[in-house]
C-alpha cells in the first residue's frame, strides 16, 4: 500500500477514525454499535473497514486479548490538516481568504469560536512582525 502520510482517509474511514479518536481504544463491537446509531450497519461490514484501514497503517490492531482492540495510527490534527490543505488546494485555488469566507458566511460561528479565530489572527500577525 501507499505511504499512509500520502493517504486519506476515505469518509468512511473518517467515521470510524473519529470514534477512535475518541474511545481510544475500542473494540469492533463497540465502533459497530456507534455507527448502527446513524444507519444500518453489519458488524461485518465495520470489520472489514478497519481491516482495510490496518492494512493502509491508519489503526493499529491489539491481538492479546479475545476481543480485538483497535486504536488509531494517525493523529486527528495532521489527518485534518492534510483534509483541508487538499479542499483548499482543490476547491479554493490555494486561497486560504476564500475558504475561511465561505465557511464563515455558510456557518453561523458562536462568538467563542469568533473570539478565537480573533485570537488566532492576532497570533498570526505577530508572528509576521
Amino acid at each position: 500500500m501507499s505511504n499512509k502520510k500520502e493517504m486519506i482517509p476515505t469518509e468512511a474511514e473518517l467515521e470510524i477514525l473519529s470514534i477512535l479518536w475518541e474511545k481510544n481504544p475500542a473494540s469492533v463491537r463497540e465502533i459497530n454499535d456507534i455507527l448502527s446509531e446513524k444507519r444500518a450497519l453489519g458488524y461485518t461490514t465495520t470489520l472489514k473497514m478497519l481491516q482495510i484501514m490496518h492494512k493502509k497503517g491508519f489503526v493499529e490492531r491489539d491481538t492479546n486479548q479475545r476481543t480485538h482492540l483497535y486504536k488509531p495510527v494517525i493523529k486527528q490534527k495532521q489527518t485534518q490538516g492534510k483534509l483541508v490543505g487538499e479542499l483548499l488546494k482543490r476547491a479554493f485555488k490555494g486561497s486560504a481568504a476564500s475558504l475561511v469566507m465561505q465557511v464563515l458566511g455558510n456557518h453561523k460561528a458562536s462568538s467563542d469560536e469568533l473570539d478565537e479565530i480573533k485570537k488566532l489572527i492576532k497570533q498570526i500577525e505577530n508572528e509576521d512582525n
